[in-house]
């Protein structure tokens, strides 16, 4: 995978303007496969999946990032060091509760919850960040989760259960949120390679401090667990995440998270060759009402929305600091 470069984004961007699109196309399907590899990796908790996948896609991403320091340098980004800080203690604190989640309530209960994510995102967007989110985009978000809700989540609406499980995962859509927050202010100041590379390094190790405070097994797995840990690491994380945080560098996160609701709906689509399991009628019509809300979301933002981040779009000057204040 070649670096995104702050000198190449631009003239990407703004001669490519589906580049963003095209990024975020291909992170949703790294990581709709995410929940398989969790699935595959049978008998090693939740936690440790988590932590693996991180370590490995930080290995994968090490010698990317030394070679972008070098060429580039950080120069004064020491100061925005707690966006990706940040943005990896969310990961973190997202994998670990969603994970747990899964073990203690129904599946589609759990991912039900966790995709409630772009409901807070287009709260906080309009009510702190003060974006001018259109009744287009409402209606676009009360679309997708609604269909979101058909794919998912039908056996919590006839047989609601209200336990910690039930929590924990409404808990990762509020870590989920605020990684997509945090984010959209970190790719303003960083390019996506230096940004993700930051995060996943720092989620990396708040998931082993995580396992080894909890005394999580770490080692001792069957050999396929293994490869699913591998996969999960170059496939959902490096792939996955590197294009979202770069389509995050172009797009808004009020139009990115609704977007990503049809990871799960691309996961059940993947898991009926995969895991056999088909869907039934309510959850194909489901799934093409999610994809009619991600379209009037994207119909309903700004053009001014679109455009390359301030750290991306001065090629010349991309790290100092007093060219990356955006007001929000």
């Amino acid at each position: 995978m070649t670096p995104a470069r702050p000198a190449d984004i631009p003239s990407k961007s703004h001669h490519r303007p589906w580049l963003p699109y095209l990024a975020l196309l291909s992170g949703i399907l790294a990581l709709s496969l995410s929940s398989l590899f969790v699935r595959w990796a049978n008998d090693a908790p939740g936690p440790v999946t988590a932590f693996y996948r991180m370590a490995v896609a930080t290995v994968a991403f090490a010698p990317l990032f030394m070679r972008e320091v070098r060429r580039h340098g950080l120069g004064n980004t020491p100061r925005w060091l707690f966006l990706p800080l940040l943005g990896g203690c969310f990961t973190a604190l997202d994998h670990t509760t969603w994970s747990i989640a899964l073990h203690e309530t129904r599946i589609a209960t759990a991912t039900l919850m966790n995709n409630l994510a772009p409901l807070w995102v287009g709260l906080f967007a309009a009510l702190i960040w003060r974006e001018s989110l259109r009744g287009r985009f409402w209606l676009g978000l009360a679309l997708t989760l609604s269909g979101a809700t058909l794919v998912l989540g039908s056996d919590f609406i006839y047989r609601p259960q209200l336990n910690r499980g039930n929590f924990l995962a409404l808990g990762s859509s509020l870590f989920y949120a605020a990684y997509f927050l945090t984010t959209q202010r970190g790719r303003e100041r960083f390019p996506a390679l230096v940004y993700i590379f930051m995060v996943t390094a720092t989620a990396s190790l708040v998931l082993l401090g995580i396992n080894l405070a909890s005394a999580q097994p770490l080692s001792g797995f069957a050999p396929s667990t293994y490869l699913a840990f591998l996969g999960a690491g170059l496939i959902s994380q490096v792939i996955g995440y590197f294009s979202v945080a770069y389509a995050l560098g172009h797009l808004p996160a009020s139009v990115v998270a609704p977007t990503m609701v049809a990871q799960p709906v691309l996961t059940a689509l993947m898991a009926i060759p995969l895991a056999g399991e088909p869907l039934n009628l309510t959850q194909i019509l489901g799934g093409i009402v999610v994809l009619s809300g991600i379209y009037l979301v994207n119909l309903s933002t700004p053009q001014a929305k679109h455009q390359p981040a301030a750290a991306e779009s001065q090629p010349e000057i991309p790290i100092h600091s007093s060219n990356l204040e955006r007001q929000p």
